[in-house]
This record gives C-alpha cells, sequence and structure tokens, in this order.
C-alpha cells in the first residue's frame, strides 16, 4: 500500500471512528416481497487475531464464558482465525492453553498467521509462505487432531498466489458479511458507534438476501459477523454485541432462525464452507472501505 493510500485509509477510519456511519437502508416493499422467498438467517459467528496470552483477565477466555453463558442462547459456538506464531497470542502457553479450550467446547479453530506478527500473506515470498502455512496448520492440528479448512486472510488480503497456496494446503477463504469494526486503530480499541455500525451493515445484506446472493444452508442462511477475540472492550460487550445483532434483524426487517446462533459444531463447518471463496478471481463484498483498499478486480 503507497503511502497516499495509507492516509486515505487512516483519514477513513478515522471518520468511522468519529461517527458518521450511514443511516440503514429503508426497505422498500419490493425489499420486503422478495425477503418472504428466502430462508431465515442464522449469525455465523467469527473471532480474529487471538487467542490472547494475557495472564490478567484474559479476553478471549471471557469472549469464550459469553457464549457458553447468556442470556439469548447458551452453548453458542464460533470460528476462531487463530494467530499460532505470535507470542502475545498463539505462541505461548496461555495461548495454547485457549485453543485447547476452544477446540474442547466445540469451536472451529481456523487458520489466520503462523508469523510473529499480524503479517499481511501477500508481503510473505512463496518459500516464507509456505512454512507460514505449514507450521500454522501443524500447530492447529496438534490440538485438534485435524489441519484447518478454514482461513480468513490478514486484513481479508489474498491473491492468485497466496489463494492457490491456500488451497495446496487444503484451506478456504472465509471472509465476512458483517464487521464489528473492533480491531485495534492506534490503540483505540472501543466502539461507541457500534450499534449504528451493525444496524447499517445488516441493511446493506438486508438487500443482498433479498436478491438470492447468499447461499442457503440446511434451510437457513449464513450470515458471518467478524469480531476480535484480543479486543478487551469487544470482550467485555460480547453480549451486548449480541443483543444488537438480534436488534439489528428486527429493525431492518431479517427474518432470523428459531436459533438465531449456531450452537453444533458441525453445523457451524457445514455452513461456514458453504459461504468460502471458491476461486481467487470471484468477486466478493466486504464491509466498509476493505474492497476499495484491496481492489479486488487486480485478482
Amino acid at each position: 500500500m503507497n503511502y497516499r493510500l495509507k492516509l486515505l485509509c487512516v483519514a477513513a477510519f478515522a471518520l468511522g471512528l468519529a461517527g458518521c456511519i450511514a443511516a440503514p437502508i429503508e426497505m422498500t416493499a419490493q425489499t420486503q416481497a422478495r425477503l418472504k422467498d428466502q430462508p431465515p438467517v442464522r449469525f455465523l459467528l467469527t473471532f480474529d487475531d487471538g487467542p490472547s496470552a494475557s495472564s490478567l483477565w484474559n479476553p478471549s477466555a471471557t469472549v469464550l464464558d459469553s457464549l457458553k453463558d447468556n442470556p439469548l442462547q447458551p452453548d453458542i459456538k464460533a470460528v476462531f482465525f487463530v494467530q499460532t506464531g505470535a507470542p502475545r497470542a498463539g505462541n505461548s502457553d496461555i495461548g495454547r492453553a485457549i485453543m485447547r479450550r476452544e477446540h474442547a467446547e466445540g469451536h472451529i479453530l481456523g487458520f489466520h498467521t503462523a508469523t510473529h506478527w499480524h503479517t499481511n500473506h501477500r508481503s510473505l515470498d512463496p518459500q516464507e509462505l509456505e512454512l507460514s502455512l505449514t507450521h500454522g496448520a501443524a500447530d492447529i492440528a496438534a490440538i485438534t487432531g485435524a489441519p484447518p479448512t478454514l482461513v480468513r486472510p490478514p486484513f481479508w488480503n489474498y491473491d492468485k498466489r497466496t489463494f492457490a497456496a491456500y488451497q495446496q494446503h487444503g484451506m478456504h477463504v472465509l471472509l465476512t458479511d458483517l464487521s464489528a469494526n473492533d480491531g485495534k486503530i492506534w490503540g483505540f480499541n472501543a466502539s461507541p458507534r457500534r450499534r449504528a455500525n451493525l444496524l447499517r451493515q445488516l441493511s446493506e445484506v438486508r438487500e443482498r438476501i433479498a436478491l438470492g446472493e447468499f447461499p442457503s444452508v440446511d434451510g437457513v442462511i449464513p450470515v458471518v459477523v467478524t469480531f476480535h477475540d484480543l479486543n478487551r472492550y469487544t470482550a467485555r460487550h460480547t453480549r451486548e454485541y449480541l443483543q444488537i445483532l438480534l436488534d439489528s434483524a428486527a429493525a431492518t426487517g431479517v427474518r432470523l432462525a428459531d436459533k438465531p446462533f449456531y450452537d453444533a459444531h458441525d453445523a457451524l463447518e457445514k455452513a461456514a464452507l458453504a459461504r468460502t471463496v471458491q476461486q481467487s478471481s470471484q468477486p466478493v463484498q466486504l464491509p466498509g472501505i476493505w474492497n476499495w483498499i484491496w481492489d479486488r478486480d487486480a485478482h
């Protein structure tokens, strides 16, 4: 990313943090009619960048506690895209213990990074990328008994080369439909407009659902939602975020399944795989400005 683009991105993020989030798209009679022909929605929760290696009020552990015990639906299952080589994440005794807990409680471990830092895979040369994928898959397999089938490229960024490398390792790219925008930005990890943000994004997703752009899996439409379990703010507000998702669905006219979240490992995995990117050239639509940043047409 060149210097000018970096400045533009920082400005855009700052604008978002200042609260300039567009209002939800109003539902037209046509959209309302089209939605009647679509199955209900189930939220597919994902968490990036963990697990936390903190020995003091571990945010990843707090997220797990909230998914297991909350007033909306007990034992919610999620996909955790982990950083197995990061000393402040999975490359630590505490981090590995958290990953073992995630697996034991029926969550899915997906691959995010195996480098020391949160490294863009496109910046790695072929040998470095191969080593990263090999080591990361082995780290996850040591806990789950099998290599990961899901990968989320850091910053959502991939190209033909990295996509082919994922495929060679049996990993499928899962992006997202909704983003809490809770990744740390220059040390700022709160989300004062969290409700307005998800409300706007879900109204956009609703329009795509009405057009039949989302697949149905076992009678429901999986809508992928992304959080970051390293974020202590997210950890403290996980139960609130779950309620915000339900409130946003009601406000935007999105019909939810009887169980609005996944609570079974196999059903979660099947739904996640159905939402993966099949080809590197496949057009994708990410929340916010990410499509523009990475110029998806370049794939």
